[in-house]
């Protein structure tokens, strides 16, 4: 284990001014508070937060950040407390502690979900101070070197915990030797057989290719020195859960593999970078399509380098990533390395630095009402892919992860762009939405006031933003339809009992129904979770109810038709419809599927424009709507709270077609089902679903739904089926 005298002096080695007698005390007070803890090893604990500020002085970082390592399991595995943290250490050391502690004692089922919370817990940490993220890594870098004592049926969930959100992560922030690092750890335990078969096939290659990278090396040194450029090459092998990502990846062999060996040039200027490249190019043959230039076209981590690759010596392909010194710096190291971070010697990146862009956008999306699962889910699309860079009409670039689509593009934009989305121009073709974007693409968005994203777009948008934003928009969409209809059926509960209605009184109310806003209370009547007279009752007091006899029904179950009565529906009196147009002014008009109300209509039969209706309040699923004379009503009788009074209101400026289902008995040859399918084509009806419930030698008897307009035109088809001769009986079916 390490001394105390030793950590100070790697410390010291690139910062002579540091805190002594703070990093003593940390030292101390962290071995003191863990005292006789063991790890699974049998090591004394403090032997870990010693590794991991170890590991954080690699990175040359400041003595705060130091001390916090040492700190940071005090809080979550002994008797320290926060209160106590901010008298010793100040209350900044104190903060960034408590935001690497977990959440203790989450009142949470599933494993997931806790991951979750303690996941978005940390990013808001991070958030405030980049620090968080460079010691939580180093703490897993450091549980991962280790991971061989854990017991067995724990290596499996951390290691793919690190392959899934931890070594992502640090690729996001541009740290790619920990991201590496921790991605060979953590394969080595997830997938031990290709770990092992990656390894072999790369070692055979050593013994095959001895000496080439040397080869390589002192060529291509050779050339650059020739041109007055002065240069660092060395060559290496990729990293095999590297090697193995690409396989999957690209469905290709080990075998076609063109980048197994990879080279880094490093120059001292920008420059030097371009005319490298020209001499490399000009002495081999380049391989197509392998060109990229991050120098021109930072990544959103900061990264910049040109990609090449090229047929080298023995006719052997080799990567080439020609960067700065600084370049390489921040390549390695990420925000560890980046200059503004190093000279403030604080944990605040400056807006120039683009390696925060990524990460204040995903907190963002914390306030925006995620679950904790979806936000881990959406978290973990952006995390792991590749990116191409696509443009706005206007020249503004737009980074989106690899098969992204113009509904990501759109949302990269802004929210309320991709909301309103309804087509795309791709380098100024008209192109599906569904298209995947390449690199260098122009992308201009077509917009519509008015337009809602259909829920189908989250199955095809790639980034987490994406389908976080439709989600939500679908999720609001529902919102509004079940707060306008439980508007209705509150205004109407408070019409019935002579009550006056006002959204002041609602409001005043809220606390008694366990409600934050009037929207939520109204959405949940909507929903049939709060009955309307629960409201009544929360508004006024003293209200009472008068209760009527339920409907009468009759032998087959349904709802006499000449019955008018009082009946009790989801709290309120209303009216069973008589037929009567005079008594349909406290019913809730019903206008089609695509109304502003959560409706359905009954699966077996439907109900058309001019059936007398009634409503059924299904909780979570709004209103469902039968005829009358359905006999399904039966199932119902003895549930009073859920029958509501509507009334048809249909817009003549917008027709809408309604289902309807009919039982058509005709004579089985050849030709019929077109006969009858032509009948109803003439009438301008739809079929939209049909099935043969019965077949028999000389008769086939067969449900159709259809959609048509009204009880008229339904009635006209019917008549025009029964004329034709292989119609034997045409009738429709009341569900």
């Amino acid at each position: 284990m390490m001394r105390q005298y030793e950590l100070l002096e790697r410390v010291q080695r690139y910062n002579p001014q540091a805190d002594e007698g703070l990093l003593n005390k940390a030292y101390v007070y962290a071995m003191q508070k863990h005292g006789s803890q063991r790890r699974a090893n049998g090591d004394p604990y403090f032997s870990h937060p010693l590794e991991v500020a170890a590991i954080l002085t690699e990175l040359k970082l400041d003595d705060s950040t130091i001390a916090v390592a040492l700190l940071h399991d005090t809080i979550e595995d002994t008797d320290a407390t926060r209160a106590e943290i901010d008298v010793m250490f100040g209350e900044d050391i104190g903060r960034l502690v408590e935001g690497l502690t977990k959440i203790k004692r989450l009142d949470l089922v599933s494993k997931k979900a806790q991951q979750a919370e303690n996941f978005r817990k940390l990013l808001l940490a991070i958030s405030e101070d980049v620090r968080v993220l460079l010691v939580k890594l180093a703490d897993r870098l450091h549980n991962m070197r280790t991971l061989q004592f854990m017991p067995e049926n724990k290596r499996g969930r951390i290691a793919e915990e690190t392959l899934e959100i931890y070594a992502p992560l640090a690729g996001r922030m541009g740290m790619h030797d920990m991201r590496e690092e921790l991605e060979e750890l953590a394969f080595a335990v997830v997938n031990p057989e290709a770990h092992g078969a990656v390894t072999t096939r790369l070692a055979e290659i050593r013994i095959r290719n001895q000496g080439l990278i040397a080869e390589i090396e002192k060529d291509l040194s050779e050339k650059l020195e020739k041109n007055g450029i002065k240069a660092k090459v060395y060559g290496r092998e990729k990293r095999p859960y590297s090697i193995f990502r690409k396989m999957e990846r690209k469905a290709i062999s080990f075998e076609q593999l063109s980048d197994i060996i990879g080279f880094r040039v490093l120059v001292d200027t920008t420059g030097d970078c371009y005319a490298a490249l020209g001499i490399v190019h000009t002495t081999w043959p380049t391989v197509p399509g392998r060109f990229k230039d991050y120098i021109s076209t930072p990544k959103q981590n900061d990264y910049r380098s040109i990609h090449t690759t090229v047929v080298g010596p023995g006719r052997q392909r080799a990567e080439l990533q020609i960067r700065t010194h600084d370049m390489n710096a921040v390549a390695e190291y990420g925000i560890a390395a980046h200059a503004l971070y190093k000279d403030k010697g604080n944990g605040n990146l400056s807006d120039e630095s683009r390696a925060y862009t990524w990460l204040r956008r995903t907190v963002e999306m914390l306030a925006e009402g995620d679950t904790p699962e979806e936000f881990l889910e959406n978290t973990k699309l952006e995390l792991f892919h590749d990116q191409v860079f696509c443009f706005t009409p206007k020249g503004r670039l737009i980074a989106l992860p690899r098969g992204a689509t113009p509904i990501d593009f759109a949302y990269a934009v802004h929210t309320d762009i991709g909301d309103t989305c309804v087509g795309c121009k791709l380098n100024g073709r008209m192109m599906p939405l569904t298209t995947e974007l390449k690199n260098g693409d122009e992308v201009e968005i077509v917009c519509a006031k008015g337009q809602v994203p259909p829920s189908a777009w989250e199955s095809i948008a790639v980034t987490g933003k994406a389908r976080a934003s439709i989600r939500r928009a679908a999720r609001a969409a529902i919102r509004k339809q079940y707060a306008g209809l439980g508007r209705k059926i509150v205004e109407r509960a408070f019409e019935r009992a002579g009550r006056e209605f006002s959204e002041d009184r609602l409001k005043a109310a809220l606390p008694r129904l366990a409600q934050q806003n009037i929207e939520d209370m109204l959405a949940s009547v909507g929903r049939g979770e709060i009955p309307s007279a629960n409201v009544l009752k929360a508004v006024y007091p003293d209200h009472k109810e008068e209760r009527a006899a339920p409907p009468k029904t009759g032998g087959n179950g349904a709802v006499e038709a000449g019955w008018f009565g009082l009946k009790k529906g989801s709290g309120m009196m209303f009216r069973v419809p008589s037929g009567d147009p005079a008594d349909a002014s406290h019913a809730i008009p019903i206008r089609g599927l695509h109304g502003d109300m959560p409706v359905r209509f009954g699966d077996e039969g439907g109900a058309v424009p001019g059936d007398r209706i009634v409503g059924i309040m299904s909780p979570g699923e709004g209103i469902t709507i039968y005829p009358i004379q359905s006999p399904n009503l039966k199932d119902f009788d003895d549930e009073p709270d859920r029958w509501l009074d509507v009334r048809w209101d249909i817009d003549a400026a917008n027709r809408e077609r309604f289902p309807a289902r009919i039982e058509v008995v005709a004579i089985n040859e050849p030709g019929t089902l077109a006969q009858i399918a032509q009948v109803i084509a003439d009438n301008d009806g739809n079929i939209s679903n049909l099935r043969i419930v019965k077949s028999a030698p000389d008769f086939s008897e067969m449900a159709i739904d259809l959609e048509v307009w009204d009880l008229k035109h339904l009635n006209r088809l019917l008549s025009d089926l029964r004329e034709r001769h292989v119609v034997s009986s045409a009738n429709r079916v009341n569900g």
